[in-house]
């Protein structure tokens, strides 16, 4: 006579995920396949869904930039406040502006409107190569753009 077996106990099903307070979220590069990854602040590790490698969270109050390489165009990530960062496939080394870093003038010769890092005394003109002067006599185009 065959015994009768016990049905398997019924489990509740997984409480779905519920994003941190506030629905903060950051971002990081995998160490492994590069992909870009979404993971809850106050996270130390991240575990890729892809390859499956673990890439260390950086501490808390380190916020994360990105930039696209100048060299081969891919995306970078790097932490905020750096002022270069140098890409990890073709090695350029990328300098890193945060918005109150670069003023705007328009060039001396052609009046295309410039972007230079702030405190540079010139910059040359990547149209007609004209290299305008900025520093202690502003333009008040120079003054109007910077922030």
């Amino acid at each position: 006579m065959p015994v009768p077996l016990a049905p398997y106990p019924t489990l509740p099903p997984p409480a779905p995920y519920t994003p941190p307070p506030n629905g903060t979220q950051s971002q990081l590069v995998c160490s492994g396949c590069k992909n870009l990854l979404l993971y809850p602040v106050g996270a130390t590790t991240v575990c890729c869904a892809v390859c499956n490698a673990v890439t260390a969270a950086p501490p808390p109050g380190q916020e994360m930039a990105q930039l696209v390489c100048g060299g081969c165009h891919t995306l970078l990530m790097y932490i905020r406040g750096a002022t270069s960062v140098q890409c990890s496939c073709c090695h350029t080394v990328n300098l890193a502006l945060e918005a109150n870093q670069v003023a705007h003038v328009n060039c001396g010769n052609c009046k295309m409107l410039l972007m230079y890092q702030y405190g540079a005394r010139s910059v040359k003109c990547a149209v007609c190569s004209f290299v305008t002067s900025v520093g202690a006599s502003t333009s008040t185009t120079e003054q109007k753009f910077s922030s």
